[in-house]
């Protein structure tokens, strides 16, 4: 979502999607820097064609597609990257490779990918000084991020906050990190359960992975990027991870350079029309809120309400006036998302009600496994599975 062009607060929707590279049988295959290199002879961050965008990740079996403007339109958005998952799937054909979403790999071994050794690798180099890269908490997490513009300061205040309180029930939906390293997770929300911890050594980064509620963007920088950048210099790093917007790792964040608030606490889905399915949820939701100017609950009630909903998903007891469980609330911000969207939204939101109805991905993707190795080993009841999730995202066919 570039910076030049200013755009209404919620006029469009500006995606981020990350897959991992692997081979026929389900193994990552490290290798992103050959497949630029192999496409325009040379190995750099990232490859802009007309509509869309290629580019690098930290881990070297990842890719990162983007959109290279924001869409209004979620049929458009869905063309656009669904052309652009078409695309890049036909380039890591060449090189033995296909591509799967969902938010975690789920045979994974830490020893079999990297960090990208090239251009930006000063970047990681600083991250690595303080924290141990080499943890599925870095390694081994693919998200979907969502970019929502705004147009006036009150309006992006408005829009963090109100994310904040949405944010905390988005896992229930999107969650698809069910397994790794072979065995079910103990948690519905995997990838969430090891990104809490990834940065424990600066806590002040990641914080609750919940917002902090705030009154002005003067009062964000100072006690949010202020805090974590003072606690970067004492930790000894250099400028590079200093006063920077994007370090910062909670669940929504500002992006100042955008005008636009984004949303990185969803797991990567297993297609492009269960991705803007999400952004469809969001985006309508948003809008009710700030017609029903929806109550701030305090934050250490969202922050356990969270930690319960990464735990156990749809089936989470919390603390809401919506509803004792999140599949409660959720189907809340439904019925509120179906009021507010518009024509095109609607077409979408179905998906969103059948997650909340039938369980969201890891659900699904859990209950599969387990049914499939009752008669077969267990990864090979893991490779069955996402051999069809590979088909998913090549086809753009929600799995249920």
């Amino acid at each position: 979502m570039r910076g030049t062009l200013t755009y209404k607060t919620l006029e469009v929707l500006g995606p981020e999607h990350e897959y991992s590279l692997i081979d026929q049988n389900l193994k990552i295959l490290p290798i992103s820097d050959q497949i630029i290199k192999s496409c325009c002879g040379r190995i750099i961050n990232f490859i802009e064609l007309p509509k869309f965008t290629f580019g690098k990740e930290m881990q070297l079996h990842v890719m990162e597609i983007k959109a290279n403007k924001p869409f209004e339109n979620p049929s458009v958005f869905e063309e656009t990257i669904q052309e652009a998952v078409s695309t890049l799937s036909q380039i890591v054909e060449k090189h033995g490779a296909a591509l799967l979403g969902t938010g975690m790999h789920p045979l994974l071994k830490l020893s079999d990918t990297a960090i990208w050794p090239h251009y930006h690798k000063k970047i990681y180099s600083e991250y690595g000084k303080i924290f141990n890269l080499n943890q599925h908490g870095w390694l081994n997490i693919q998200s979907f991020h969502l970019n929502l513009p705004y147009q006036k300061e009150s309006d992006a205040i408005k829009i963090h906050n109100y994310l904040t309180l949405l944010s905390i029930f988005l896992p229930a939906v999107a969650a698809s990190s069910p397994i790794f390293e072979g065995k079910v997770g103990p948690d519905t929300d995997n990838r969430l359960r090891f990104y809490k911890l990834n940065q424990k050594e600066v806590p002040s980064i990641t914080g609750d992975i919940v917002p902090e509620y705030v009154t002005s963007t003067s009062m964000y920088k100072e006690q949010v990027i202020g805090r974590y950048s003072k606690d970067l210099t004492n930790s000894g790093v250099s400028s590079t991870l200093l006063d920077r917007e994007w370090v910062n790792s909670r669940g929504v964040i500002f992006r100042f350079d955008r005008r636009a608030l984004e949303v990185r606490v969803m797991d990567e889905q297993e297609c492009v029309k269960s991705d803007v399915a999400l952004a469809c949820f969001i985006r309508a939701s948003l809008r009710g809120m700030l017609e029903t100017e929806d109550e701030l609950l305090p934050h250490d009630v969202l922050v356990k309400n969270f930690n319960l909903v990464i735990k156990e998903g749809l089936n989470a007891e919390v603390s809401n006036p919506h509803g004792k469980t999140s599949r409660q609330v959720c189907q809340h911000y439904y019925n509120l998302a179906m009021k507010y969207a518009d024509c095109d939204e609607k077409k979408y939101l179905w998906l969103v009600k059948q997650r909340i109805d039938e369980g969201n991905l890891a659900d699904i993707i859990r209950d599969r496994v387990e049914k499939r190795a009752q008669k077969t080993i267990y990864t090979e009841a893991i490779l069955d599975v996402y051999s069809t999730l590979i088909r998913c995202l090549r086809n753009n066919e929600p799995y249920f």
